[in-house]
Formats: C-alpha cells, structure tokens, sequence
C-alpha cells in the first residue's frame, strides 16, 4: 500500500515522502497514530502544491537573502561602548548588541543568532563580522566601535 507520511517514521522514511508499506502495518500502526495518509489521487496533488509551495517560498527568502546581503555591503554601524583609556572596553561587545545597534541605526532586523562572532569585540577600532543570512547567503559588516561620551 502507498502512503504519504506526515511525520518521520524510523525504518521507513520522512515527512511528506510517498513510501510503499504492508496493508497491516499502514491500517494498524501508521493510521491510527496519525503518521501517514492513503496516497489517493486527491492526497498527492495536495502533496504536490506543498512541494511547490514550499520551493517558491525557500526560492523567496533566498531573493530577500541577497537584498539584504547587498544593503549590508553599504552598512558601516557605529557602536559606543565604554572602556579605559588603554583601549580596551569594559566587558565586550556582542551579537546581541550588535544586532540592536542594525536596528536602531539602519532599520534591518536581523537575529542575533546570525551574527558569527569569531570572537567577542573587546578593543576599540574596525572590525569585519560575518552574517549568515541564509543557506549559503552571507555577508560581511563592518562594525567602528568607538568611545562613548
């Protein structure tokens, strides 16, 4: 029997994948736990307009990716942040104020989580952070962390 899957079943197959299983073990197990649908013509046309749904939407976030990738190409953020007079600052910077700082200065709202730190800004000056804005969509800020008054 031919069924679609509606969540991940171990030893048969993933999510929205048609699979081919015994009649007892699709009637006893899959069905009445809610893990799987018959593969009728009307469940697969629906599984159809998912996939496709799904490839226009992955397609779209991958477009506004790269917009944003090219207005962080632009971006130079200037960050305040207290220190001593040796140059260092009292504590250090990170992603989360970094991502505020997009926020407030520049209007883009990009998560924190994205912002790769290879290691926390602990001294005034210029520096050049990675953000992953998507799969494979990344870009470089530059960030000037300079005195606050």
């Amino acid at each position: 029997m031919k069924v679609i899957l509606k969540a991940d079943v171990r030893g048969q197959g993933k999510k929205d994948q048609l699979v081919n299983v015994s009649d007892g073990f699709a009637r006893n197990y899959l069905f009445p736990k809610g893990l799987a649908v018959e593969a009728t013509p009307a469940n697969l046309n629906a599984l159809k307009q998912k996939a496709s749904s799904d490839a226009h939407k992955l397609a779209e976030n991958r477009e506004k990716a790269r917009e944003a990738r090219e207005e962080l190409k632009k971006v130079r953020l200037k960050i305040a942040a207290k220190g001593g007079s040796n140059g260092k600052l009292f504590g250090s910077v990170t992603s989360k104020e970094i991502s505020e700082a997009l926020k407030e200065q520049c209007g883009m709202e990009i998560d924190r989580r994205m912002i790769a730190l290879e290691e926390p800004l602990k001294q005034y000056g210029e520096y050049e952070v990675k953000v992953k804005l998507f799969e494979e969509v990344s870009a470089n800020l530059k960030i000037e962390l300079v005195k606050a008054e």
